[in-house]
This record gives C-alpha cells, structure tokens and sequence, in this order.
C-alpha cells in the first residue's frame, strides 16, 4: 500500500495535505490521531470512496478509485460507524455477503470466526447489543480471508477476551503475508498488535515510527507524597521531566519512559507516603512530541 502527496479537500477544508506512506505485506500499521485529524478520510480515499483531490492511493497494487471494484474483493473493512441489515439475522447477514461475493465457502469461515468471538449468529441484528454488533461487522471483515484487513476502531464495544481474540486474528493474517490497517484512539490496540505506527494532525502524516520508539516516548504522569516538604531541585535533574510541581508533601510531574527508572531512584532517597504513576492518553502525548511539527508544516 502506497500513498503519494495524497490529498482531499472539503471545499476550502484541507482533510489530508500531501501524506506520503508506505505499508508493506506482513504489517500491522497503527494509524493514530485525534477526532478530525484525517482518519477515516484517508480510509476512505484507501477504500475508493472518496476521491482525491490531489496525489495517488494505491492499494494491493492497484489504483484505489478507478480500481476500487476490485479493491474491495480483497479487502476486510471494519467501519468506525458500521451499518447493518436491522431485519436480517447474523446467519442471514453472512450468507448474503457470501452469495454477493460469489464465495460459498465463506458461510462457514464466517460461523467458525463467530464461534471464535463468542457471538450466536441466529438473533436479528435489531436484537444485538453493541458489542455483539461489532463482532458481525468483524466477522463479515475477515471472513473473506482478505489479503488487507482496513480496521478503523475495531474494539469499540468489545470485552477484554474478545479484544484479545481479535488481536489473534490480526496476527494470524499477518501471518499469511496479509497487511492490517488499524486506526484506534486506544494505545493498547496498538501496542499489542501493530509493528509501525504513523501520527496524524490536522491532515498531515507528522511522524511515522516504529512501535519500541513510540513506546519510549510515551509520556507517564507522576504524583508523589511525601512525609515532609521536598525541594523542586531534588527532582530536576531527572531526565526530560516536565510540568513539575512541588507544594507542601506533594509533587506532579511528567516523564517519558526512559526516565522512569532515574525518577524511582530519585523517590527512594525521599520518604514517601504514596506514588502513583499512569501513562498519558494518546491526545496529550501528540501534543506533547508532534505539537510542533504539526505547526511546522503548516
């Protein structure tokens, strides 16, 4: 999958400026970035449903808008907004699909992936909870055996053993050479599964890295108490640390991951009396390292 200066306007609204990326066989490449950053757009355009305004998609080898009948033949899509056939059973739903695509053995596959997600494919869909919905739309993804699988936040709705059973299977077609495009706000989907991951603001591709780097720079929020007042000097010679504050028995500050290990050993020459310590959420991390880029560029 290859994207070259790919852009889409919305009249004067640039959704994507000029992205250049590559995604080879075999991957799993996270797609992240906040609401309105360009997403689902660049999916879109990726799956032939929208066609650019400037730059070339292509997909598998082909053009994804004059070639996008047969795009879609070999790729499993899961929609951040999914729509199915209210009336029709999971059964009825998957037989359909198969008939369309002119492929009777995907009945069955599509039964085996139900089983595998914990989903009874006998129910209307109307009857279905969300995440009972989800997994239809996952099953109807995969069950064509694609050689791309394009998953835009595809554990919404999911249990944690589902998740994970989704994440089995991502692996499993990576496995066979398949390649996954998977587009979350949710920074664990991404560390259990993706190999490379691509930041996106405001339209723009500002960072593509692989996953140990992202990992490294993953901020982690620190908040500390202690017995008695400490001084803000004792912890400000600790690697890349930011927003720190020191009032009475308490400290707040943020470290990267690489600091963590010298924030501990600075804490354990301090009484302290709690600590705490969580990773930051993907929004804050952006603006954190790709806030300035963004800026750059624009």
């Amino acid at each position: 999958m290859s994207l070259r200066k790919l852009s889409k306007n919305y009249g004067p609204h640039r959704a994507l400026v000029d992205v250049d990326l590559d995604i080879e066989p075999g991957e799993v490449f996270g797609y992240l970035g906040p609401n309105g950053a360009g997403k689902t757009t660049t999916i879109r355009v990726l799956l032939g449903l929208l066609r650019p305004t400037a730059g070339e998609a292509r997909v598998l080898g082909m053009d994804s808008w004059r070639d996008s009948v047969r795009v879609h033949a070999r790729t499993g899509y899961v929609p951040g907004d999914p729509g199915l056939w209210e009336k029709l059973t999971g059964t009825d739903t998957i037989s359909y699909l198969a008939r369309l695509r002119d492929d009777p053995a995907q009945v069955g596959r599509g039964r085996d992936i139900a089983d595998r997600l914990g989903l009874e494919l006998d129910r209307p869909v109307r009857a279905l909870s969300r995440g009972n919905r989800q997994k239809l739309v996952i099953v109807q993804a995969f069950m064509g055996e694609p050689e791309l699988a394009v998953l835009d936040e595809p554990t919404s709705g999911l249990d944690p053993l589902v998740q994970r059973e989704l994440h089995a299977m991502v692996r499993e077609l990576t496995s066979r050479g398949g390649t996954v495009l998977l587009s979350s706000h949710v920074l664990d989907d991404v560390q259990r599964t993706a190999d490379r991951v691509g930041v996106i603001r405001s339209g723009r591709l500002v960072a593509v890295e692989r996953l140990e780097d992202l990992r490294a720079k993953a901020l982690h929020h620190v908040v500390a108490r202690f017995a008695s007042p400490v001084s803000p000097a004792l912890f400000e010679r600790i690697p890349n640390i930011a927003g720190l504050t020191c009032a009475d028995e308490s400290m707040v500050c943020r470290v990267p991951e690489r600091s963590l290990d010298a924030t501990l050993k600075v804490l354990a020459g301090v009484s302290v009396v709690d600590v705490s310590i969580t990773e930051a959420d993907l929004e804050e991390m952006f603006l954190a390292y790709y806030g300035e880029a963004e800026t750059s560029a624009a």
